[in-house]
């Protein structure tokens, strides 16, 4: 059975960091490309980040280019999403996803597997 589990949210003051991470379980996490989403209050759920397999592929949303970044380390089955410089705009609960297509990937539809998700939320 394939998990993706989202740890590090919390409340944090605006500016400053929070590092998230997706362990994976039930699948070889180096043949998938990840990605991480977000679902503000009463939003529809948004591209964050992503990268592909092989890690050569990493494509972000606009809003957060140079405030995040994302990582992955496959002996660990682990994917990261290092977040500085934070905003209240940044407050949501934050989705990770797998998808069997080892290239990178911005929609949600084309992931295959979904964490929980982890709120994060800055405060002003």
């Amino acid at each position: 059975q394939v998990q993706l589990v989202e740890s590090g949210g919390g409340l944090v003051q605006a500016g400053g960091s929070l590092r998230l991470s997706c362990a994976a379980s039930g699948l070889t996490l180096g043949v998938y490309a990840m990605g991480w989403f977000r679902q503000a209050p009463g939003k529809e759920r948004e591209f964050v980040a992503t990268i592909s397999a092989t890690s050569l592929s990493i494509y972000y949303e606009d809003a957060v280019k140079g405030r995040f970044t994302i990582s992955r380390d496959n002996a660990k089955n682990t994917v990261y999403l290092q977040m500085n410089n934070l905003t209240p705009a940044d407050t949501a609960v934050y989705y990770c996803a797998a998808t069997r297509a080892g290239t990178a990937k911005l929609k949600g539809g084309s992931y295959d597997y979904w964490g929980q998700g982890a709120q994060v939320t800055v405060s002003s």
